[in-house]
């Protein structure tokens, strides 16, 4: 069973990405909102009725009903508002997360947990800390969602299909991301084969400030977010063996210890197999260091 905590718009999202994928045969979506998991429950069991999908939804406002979950995602929290950057949400959602994380140890202590509460990556080091699980068992969603983000930029720029275009976003899921335009390419071919230094500095900036915009004319991120998780949970349930951006805690990887952050890992059936080390440039480097620097900055304030 997949479990996803938080049944608003993303969660509902990702139970609906989920289940269009047939990743497993049940999914619950729990919420402490009387009444919005089993609605949101039952508006998905239609349309997958209509479909022939053989996969059955189920909302529950009560943890125990976890029991035994392969994995767990994590959206609950407030999510951002107009104006509000990814780090306001810090104390606001800590002790949401902390909690979720209590009952997760209590109910299901053998699954792999996927936070996506803002700001992600305190929040999953927050998870890690709470959780006691092993390092491979705990893996925020942040790179996967930003480098798809990069990927429309690089789409729009060149015209080239999306379908050929691969990406790279790692570091902190907020203002010092880094999207690699050196590890970034169409076919195999470099992006800077397409693309002058200007553009490729108009792409990386346009990156790092779309959430924000996509939030002011909609209020709210849901079909990348929910898209970006579902592909997550799909490479451990089908053990792909993805190269994905994760928010993992480093442990001497990248010259850093006691944070997490978004690094590429190997994701398969067993969570975090691999962390890839980048050889990263002086410039690349500064904007890591700067990522790991704010999360630092973040996670020392938060009581654990």
């Amino acid at each position: 069973m997949i479990t996803i905590i938080g049944s608003g718009k993303v969660g509902g999202e990702v139970a609906l990405f989920s289940a269009l994928k047939r990743l497993d045969d049940q999914i619950l979506l729990l919420d402490v909102v009387d009444g919005l998991p089993q609605g949101e429950a039952m508006d998905l069991n239609h349309m997958l009725s209509e479909q022939g999908i053989d996969v059955e939804v189920k909302g529950s406002n009560n943890f125990a009903d976890m029991k035994d979950s392969k994995i767990v995602v994590v959206v609950a929290g407030s999510g951002r508002k107009p104006g509000m950057t990814r780090m306001d949400l810090l104390k606001i959602n800590a002790n949401v997360v902390k909690s979720v994380v209590e009952n997760i140890k209590k109910y299901t202590n053998e699954s792999m947990i996927i936070p996506v509460t803002n700001p992600l990556d305190p929040m999953a080091y927050v998870t890690y800390k709470v959780s006691g699980f092993d390092r491979s068992r705990v893996f925020g969603m942040g790179g996967m969602l930003d480098l798809s983000r990069f990927k429309q930029f690089i789409h729009e720029a060149t015209g080239y299909s999306r379908d050929s275009i691969r990406a790279l976003v790692i570091g902190e899921h907020g203002e010092n991301m880094l999207p690699l335009t050196r590890f970034s390419s169409v076919s195999g071919i470099p992006l800077s084969s397409f693309l002058s230094k200007e553009k490729l500095d108009e792409l990386v900036q346009n990156t790092k400030q779309v959430a924000a915009k996509v939030i002011e004319l909609k209020g709210a991120t849901v079909h990348a977010p929910g898209n970006a998780i579902s592909a997550m949970v799909e490479s451990v349930v089908k053990d792909r063996k993805q190269i994905i951006p994760v928010a993992t805690y480093l442990d001497g990887e990248y010259g850093h210890s006691d944070v997490t952050i978004g690094v590429p890992a190997i994701i398969g059936k067993n969570g975090v197999e691999k962390i890839i080390e980048l050889e990263l440039d002086d410039e690349e480097k500064n904007v890591f260091d700067e990522g790991v620097k704010s999360v630092k900055d973040a996670i020392s304030g938060i009581e654990i």
